[in-house]
């Protein structure tokens, strides 16, 4: 009912104030690439890795996505399997789909008749609170619970930092699932049903929770790989973590869907005012059930008199109980040295793909706010930048055809078979293709070593002999994970080579 409310609340703000030329001026080609990798739609036979310099004054008429990353054995790798990042088709012409600004509204606030249930888990934390997993099983499957000796990959979904369960993110559970994911959306303290049992709300880029949810699902399917996908917001949280763990995040890849890289900026600049008042007025109602137990550490008229998501997010964490305005700056800088996604960024150990839209109306513009600089140089950190999608929406040609024909048939079909039929998104081939590819490629580099290893150790030369009658007391001693973390620790100088 609520997602209905501020749905038809927004729809009647953009037909009667905004701009029609924000909606449909979709003949305006958006900034050329930056420098980068590109990719171009007919580029499937083109095996190697091209980096370019696109500062020329005319505009391809042909739209692109470009790969922006370093030079590496990896990226190679991805350009040659990963043939859905080329193979982008948005929806152009005189069709809302078309409209950044509208397809975002449409995948954060429209219901959707999802084939998927949840199971949930309540995970309670070192400090007394909880926190949910809601793990997705298709609506026919008559055993709810998943073997703990399941081989099935784990797919966790980290939603936006607002607690919203959009379409994209049910929509890609759908997905998932029907190719073998087990998936698992991360629940926040207080989000999305989940009882808030102590004081302390989670900060915007605190990885404790997430940390101890990450050891619960390893403690649950020691046997399957653990790959995580971000959204929106949420992408905060899930580079906070990987900065801080490293190379024990115990992950294999993870992929942010439109994420919001200066998280800081983002909060002071503000959005336009009909998000801004959408997502204020959301965050306010799923606080409101707190309001009196809240009261005892933060200033709740305040707080319920905010205007901005920076003046929530100053009231929740920053105050204190204080109204001093100069104390209340120093503690919103501070505040962010904590939070800051991308403050421990060079400590990330996996491939971490970004997919990002030019004509995002929720991140900004895009030479501001995405950190180009980062993808150039840092051999981890892949962004797959699309010149149309919006926010987490990427609607292709192919999908809006598909969903009218499906809304036309109706739901007669299998739920099984419906999970197949309905048009799948493009950002979530793009990253099944991605987390495919990346797998493939460490088993490769493996397979390699333990070759190279194996033919230094039964050579005739004294190489070989040293190798075979070294002391194992010499060897760097590792504590056994069940996901083989360390292996793909050492697989680092390989794909970065």
């Amino acid at each position: 009912m609520l997602g209905w409310l501020v749905a038809v609340c927004i729809v009647i703000l953009v037909v009667l104030i905004w701009p029609g030329s924000k909606f449909f001026g979709t003949e305006s080609q958006p900034d050329t690439m930056p420098q980068g990798t590109r990719i171009p739609r007919q580029a499937a036979k083109d095996k190697t890795v091209r980096c370019i310099s696109d500062r020329e004054g005319s505009v391809e008429k042909a739209r692109t996505v470009a790969l922006i990353c370093k030079p590496s054995a990896l990226a190679n790798y991805l350009l040659k399997h990963c043939r859905t990042f080329s193979n982008y088709s948005p929806c152009v012409g005189w069709t809302w789909r078309a409209s950044a600004f509208l397809l975002s509204v449409y995948e954060a606030c429209w219901p959707y008749d999802s084939p998927v249930q949840f199971v949930r888990d309540n995970l309670q934390l070192s400090d007394d609170g909880l926190l949910a997993l809601d793990w997705a099983v298709p609506s026919y499957q008559k055993r709810r619970r998943t073997s703990s000796h399941s081989t099935s990959p784990v797919l966790l979904i980290i939603p936006n930092s607002f607690g919203k369960i959009t379409r994209n993110v049910l929509k890609l559970c759908e997905t998932a699932l029907s190719h073998g994911y087990l998936p698992a959306v991360f629940n926040r303290r207080s989000h999305n049903g989940t009882l808030l049992t102590t004081l302390k709300l989670q900060q915007f880029g605190d990885p404790a929770d997430l940390r101890e949810a990450v050891r619960y699902i390893r403690y649950r399917q020691p046997a399957g790989r653990l790959y995580a996908v971000s959204e929106s917001t949420g992408s905060g949280l899930l580079l906070s973590y990987l900065g801080e763990c490293g190379s024990s995040s115990y992950m294999t890849a993870a992929v942010c869907l439109s994420p919001v890289f200066r998280c800081q900026s983002w909060f002071e600049s503000g959005l336009c005012w009909p998000l801004q008042w959408a997502l204020v007025l959301y965050q306010k109602i799923c606080l409101s059930r707190y309001r009196t137990v809240l009261g005892e550490t933060i200033q709740t008229d305040t707080l319920f008199s905010s205007c901005s998501l920076r003046g929530l997010e100053e009231t929740l964490f920053c105050q204190a109980g204080t109204s001093n305005s100069s104390n209340s700056s120093g503690a919103w800088d501070a505040y962010w040295e904590r939070n800051e996604p991308l403050r421990d960024v060079d400590e990330v150990a996996i491939p971490v793909l970004s997919v990002c839209a030019q004509d995002d109306p929720v991140r900004g513009n895009t030479q501001s706010t995405v950190p180009f600089e980062l993808f150039e140089t840092n051999p981890h950190f892949f962004l797959l930048l699309t010149d149309r999608g919006g926010h987490c929406g990427f609607s292709t040609q192919f999908e809006g055809s598909a969903t009218g024909a499906l809304s036309a048939v109706g739901s007669a079909a299998a739920p099984n078979s419906g999970m197949e039929s309905r048009g799948t998104n493009w950002s979530h081939k793009a990253l099944l293709e991605f987390f495919r590819a990346t797998t493939d490629f460490f088993a490769a580099e493996e397979r390699a070593k333990q070759l190279a290893a194996r033919r230094r150790g039964f050579g005739g030369g004294s190489g070989g002999r040293i190798f075979r009658h070294r002391s194992v007391s010499t060897c760097k001693r590792v504590p056994v994970c069940s996901h083989n973390i360390h292996a793909i620790y050492n697989w680092q100088r390989s794909y970065t080579r």
